[in-house]
């Protein structure tokens, strides 16, 4: 049966839609168009190239995610001398690194821009912190003077998982000027909305995967300091977009996968953590489908 997903953000904790995407493919589903943000959207461009979960899981098997950590040289012999690249570059970490390696699989399948994709199949979510927007790529690219169809799949992909600080934004020039692109979470962590005008004639069942607790098993943030203070800040704009959508509809068509314990930025998780997250997707998708009615 084919279907619409939607891939939300989470960065290293992303292995658990791979295990979640598993049990969706045993199930007899196929994804027609995806979307998502972060660590999503690299799940959805890998799906929607024609990746099976069980190749995805080798990919991930394969690679060692630290040599995604493609710190910049510095001549200073100093402890805190990264640092200084966050003040200078705006990120501890090229991105560099990543972008080349989701760039390397998607050519595999014999993608490389947008035009080698039917329209719609794939979108991903960045955050223009120049114009303060959200950007959806690769539909906004022509508000920038740049064709959609020319457009690198990766750099969409490397824009939309640059975390804030940890890897350097991305700087894209347009008609405009230099505009700097970061993480799609920022704005919109889980953009189920994208298809919520599109699907109103119920073309096909919408489903999400979402990498947190069901809005309604959220756990109250704990604000003792100022630390606290601006986790809290930070997730509850990331979140609150998305989760006002979510109270209203499709909740019920939302694998929900809580994975507390791990952070977004945790590059050097063990194998045993890796597959853990796996598992804990499998485990919540097999949950959600004992009970889908779509």
């Amino acid at each position: 049966m084919k279907i619409d997903g939607v891939f939300s953000g989470g960065g290293i904790k992303g292995l658990a839609l791979v295990g979640a995407y598993e049990e969706i493919e045993k199930r007899g589903f196929q994804f027609e168009r995806v979307a998502g943000t972060s660590a999503g959207s690299i799940v959805a461009a890998l799906i929607i190239a024609g990746y099976t979960s069980e190749e995805i899981s080798k990919l991930l098997d394969e690679l060692d995610l630290s040599k995604l950590l493609d710190a910049r040289k510095s001549l200073i012999p100093l402890p805190f001398a990264k640092w200084l690249f966050v003040y200078w570059k705006l990120g501890l970490y090229k991105g560099n690194e990543l972008e080349k390696w989701i760039k390397e699989k998607l050519e595999v399948k014999g993608l490389k821009t947008f035009s080698d994709l039917p329209p719609q199949t794939l979108r991903v979510i960045a955050s223009d912190l120049s114009n303060g927007q959200m950007v959806v790529l690769p539909d906004d690219l022509v508000k920038y003077g740049i064709s959609p169809d020319s457009f690198s799949i990766a750099k969409a992909i490397r824009m939309s998982c640059s975390i804030p600080y940890f890897f350097e934004p991305v700087k894209m020039r347009s008609i405009d000027g230099v505009n700097i692109l970061v993480d799609g979470g920022v704005l919109s962590n889980f953009p189920m909305w994208l298809f919520d005008n599109e699907n109103e004639q119920k073309t096909r069942p919408v489903l999400g995967i979402k990498l947190s607790h069901s809005e309604y098993e959220h756990k109250k943030h704990e604000i003792r300091n100022a630390i606290q203070l601006f986790a809290a800040l930070f997730e509850t704009m990331k979140d609150a977009h998305d989760a006002r959508y979510i109270s209203k509809k499709h909740a019920k068509n939302i694998i929900f996968i809580p994975t507390e314990g791990v952070l977004a930025t945790e590059f050097q998780l063990t194998d045993e953590k890796k597959h853990a997250l796996l598992q804990l997707g499998k485990d919540c998708a097999k949950q959600f489908f004992s009970s889908w009615c779509y």
